[in-house]
C-alpha cells in the first residue's frame, strides 16, 4: 500500500488519515499560505469548503461522517485535532491519535477519511481558524454528532494537555 501513497504525504497510525507538510510563499504583509490543488495526487474531488473559528477554551467534538471525507488546515492560530477509528472492520479500529495544526511549525493538510470521529480545540489564547476542504458537500443526514464527553471516544477534554 506504501507505493499508493503520493509523494510528501506523511501516513499516520490510524488507517486511511495522513498528513502533508503545506507549503507557504513570502508575501508583502505576509505569506500566502497553500491548502489544496485539484492537480496533486492526493486530491480527490472537491465538495464543499468551509472554515471553523474555534475560541479558546471551546471543544467541538465529536463528529463522524459516514461517506464524507475531510481535509483540514488551520492557518490562523493552532489547534488540537483529536481523531480516533471507530470503523469495526479496520485494522487501527479503537486507535486514537492527536495532531497539532497551525503556524509557524505545524503548516500542514489532515485527511481523515469517513468513520473516523474527530474533535479539535484551540491551543492559544487568540481564536484559531480551521479550513475543511470536504470531498462531499455537507449533509446533516451523512454526519453524525457525538458529545465531547461521550464514553465512544476514549478521550478526555479536560485533561492537563488541553
Amino acid at each position: 500500500m506504501d507505493a499508493l501513497i503520493p509523494s510528501g504525504v506523511v501516513p499516520c497510525s490510524i488507517a486511511g488519515v495522513w498528513t502533508k507538510t503545506l507549503g507557504a510563499m513570502p508575501g508583502k504583509g505576509g505569506p500566502i499560505l497553500h491548502m489544496l490543488r485539484c492537480d496533486v495526487p492526493h486530491f480527490s474531488i472537491f465538495g464543499e469548503i468551509y472554515f471553523s473559528v474555534i475560541e479558546k477554551g471551546a471543544v467541538k467534538a465529536w463528529k463522524k461522517h459516514k461517506v464524507q471525507a475531510q481535509n483540514f488546515a488551520c492557518p490562523s492560530g493552532r489547534i488540537r485535532i483529536v481523531a480516533y477509528d471507530a470503523r469495526q472492520a479496520s485494522p487501527t479500529f479503537n486507535k486514537l491519535e492527536t495532531f497539532i495544526l497551525g503556524l509557524p511549525d505545524h503548516y500542514q493538510l489532515l485527511h481523515i477519511p469517513p468513520g473516523i470521529c474527530y474533535g479539535f480545540a484551540a491551543l492559544d489564547k487568540a481564536p484559531a481558524l480551521l479550513a475543511n476542504c470536504a470531498d462531499l458537500p455537507h449533509s446533516p443526514e451523512e454526519a453524525e454528532n457525538i458529545p465531547a464527553d461521550s464514553s465512544l471516544v476514549p478521550y478526555s477534554w479536560t485533561g492537563p494537555e488541553c
